[in-house]
Formats: structure tokens, sequence, C-alpha cells
């Protein structure tokens, strides 16, 4: 990506001690690697936005060739088998009906109701 070769860093290396000075140099330094590395989690977290994109679609596309398989394999099978029909799933049965709750205490403070050996 960067070529850079060893004379190339050392006019790099002058120039910055030059202009930044020896002193400032290391917090310069530190900044710099800061904002490369802020640089390279940016592109990370893009890059796998991308992919995530791209897997959706590819998943998207597999299930769209799997029903269109599907559709053809049954296709294939009531024609060689006339007598397998596809038989009709039955409709679940509803849930049976609950018992309404016990009515609550007229007042809040009011003690419950006392359980009976039958109620346990």
């Amino acid at each position: 990506m960067m070529d850079i070769g060893s004379t190339e860093l050392l006019m790099i290396v002058i120039v910055a001690i030059v202009v930044i000075g020896p002193k400032d140099l290391p917090r310069a330094l530190y900044k710099v690697g800061q904002v490369i590395g802020k640089a390279k989690g940016m592109a990370r977290h893009f890059r796998s936005g991308i992919d995530a994109m791209v897997r959706e679609v590819e998943l998207e596309e597999m299930e769209k060739k799997w029903k269109a398989d599907n559709e053809r394999i049954m296709r294939e099978y009531a024609a060689a088998n006339p007598a397998a029909a596809p038989v009709p799933t039955p409709a679940p049965e509803p849930a049976p009906a609950m018992e309404p709750l016990p009515e609550a205490p007229a007042a809040l403070g009011a003690p419950p109701a006392p359980v009976t050996e039958g109620e346990r």
C-alpha cells in the first residue's frame, strides 16, 4: 500500500525533529498513533457492516433458490406419485377456556380469605 524506503523514512524523521522538536516528538507520535488506530477501527466497522449486508443478500438468494428447488421437487414427486396427494394438516385445537380469577378484596388492607383444606 504505502512503500516507504529507508532513506524516505530517515528524511521524514529529520523533518519531524526539526519542525516539531525533540521535546514534543513523543507526544506528536502518540497522537498520530491514536488517529491511525481510530481510522483502522472505523474501517473495520465499515467493512463488517458491508460484509453483513452481503451475507444477508446471499442468504435471500439462497432462500429463493431453495424455494424454487423445493417447488420443482414437489411437482416432480406429485407427477411421479399421483396417489400421494398432499395431505392437508389439521387445524390446531383451540386452547381450553381459562377459569376466571377470584375477586380481589374491596380494600387493599383487607386480609385475604382463609384457605380451606379442599382448596389446597
